[in-house]
């Protein structure tokens, strides 16, 4: 069976992403600082990536956070399973959007952002992008970690299938 969830392909993209926290940590400092997202939406919006991309580790992860967040258990599932009709009526978009971000690989059709923007003004958008990054990252890193363990164990182990609740 091969290995189907996306990975890094190119030690230029790795770096890349690598690079983005500490380049940004003062963006990120001020997300936070700020509270421009709760952190129920920032959740929200990490599952939804996580659900497109398939990182078990961060599916994991994400739904402890989740429920930290005061989520519950049901919510998670629906959005580790790609639905968002339990999402708040005002974070629904971005959720959504989340999940059209991380499928067409961080390249959004330009009318979802205008609409993305439309919807929560240019400050808040620009926070759901940089949480959305640092998910994909996130992601991308689990994943090709399971990709290099699939290829040392001759795709005996699968390609490590998200950890459902």
């Amino acid at each position: 069976m091969p290995f189907s969830k996306r990975t890094y392909t190119s030690l230029r993209d790795f770096a890349s992403d690598f690079l983005f926290p500490v380049r940004n940590r003062g963006r990120l400092k001020r997300v936070n600082r700020e509270n421009l997202l709760s952190p129920a939406f920032r959740e929200r919006l990490m599952m939804a990536v996580t659900w497109v991309n398939g990182c078990r580790y961060c599916s994991y992860f994400h739904a402890r956070m989740a429920l930290r967040a005061g989520l519950d258990h049901d919510e998670i599932r629906e959005l580790l399973s790609g639905g968002v009709e339990r999402c708040p009526d005002d974070e629904a978009v971005a959720v959504a959007y989340a999940q059209h971000w991380a499928e067409s690989d961080a390249r959004p059709d330009s009318q979802a952002v205008e609409r993305l923007e439309q919807a929560y003004g240019r400050e808040k958008a620009d926070a759901i992008h940089l949480m959305l990054r640092m998910i994909r990252m996130g992601n991308l890193m689990g994943n090709t970690w399971d990709y290099v363990v699939y290829r040392l164990t001759f795709g005996r182990l699968g390609g490590g299938a998200p950890i459902r609740m």
